[in-house]
């Protein structure tokens, strides 16, 4: 049965309700870890990367940076196309068992790299060739003979070997990023987080 006090209790309850409601929650839900019975948020903040401003001896160790840089700047980008390339040829590779099939594939992939980049690949210097090399180590993970080696056989590996160390260059080369291609390493980290 219901009575003045009851009756009371529920318009009150309903009263809330409506308040409750009719209130707009605002914030962000986010994961929480419980420690010693207390609850700390969890947040993942984004990644800034923080650079020194570079400090030059003189003009020209300033403008030899430029230089590294405007050629990093260009070859990188088919670097990094070279490696998404790589991993893809790779995995279609690996699925042939037979050799002429192989062959006629990967020279199918030839003509169409040929296709697609051989004219902005003439474009490029012969320091941002030499730089490509390098960075295509770094995203492959192999040495430029190596992948040659790979995909064309010993013989072409060999003769591209020969030519390069013509024009002075060793396609056996690895990528060095706390050596020799520091600076290289340096200017792709401000690549990849935007600086550059």
């Amino acid at each position: 049965m219901l009575n003045f006090k009851n009756l009371t209790a529920l318009i009150l309850l309903w009263i809330i309700c409506i308040q409750i409601n009719s209130q707009e929650i605002t914030g962000t839900v986010t994961r929480a870890r419980v420690i010693d019975g207390d609850t700390v948020p969890v947040i993942t903040l984004p990644e800034h990367v923080v650079v020194a401003p570079m400090v030059f001896k003189n003009r020209f160790e300033e403008r030899r940076y430029n230089r590294l840089v405007r050629n990093v700047k260009a070859a990188y980008p088919y670097a990094k196309l070279a490696g998404i390339k790589y991993r893809e040829y790779s995995r279609r590779l690996e699925e042939i068992e037979s050799k002429a099939e192989r062959r006629l594939i990967i020279s199918q992939l030839e003509d169409e790299l040929r296709d697609q980049f051989e004219d902005d690949l003439r474009k490029l210097t012969f320091s941002q060739g030499l730089i490509l090399l390098k960075l295509i180590d770094r995203e492959t993970q192999h040495t430029s003979y190596v992948l040659l080696k790979d995909f064309k056989g010993v013989f072409q590996a060999f003769f591209w070997q020969s030519l390069g160390r013509i024009f002075g260059y060793d396609l056996r080369t690895e990528y060095d990023p706390h050596g020799e291609d520091k600076m290289i390493e340096h200017i792709v980290m401000l690549i990849e987080a935007g600086v550059l």
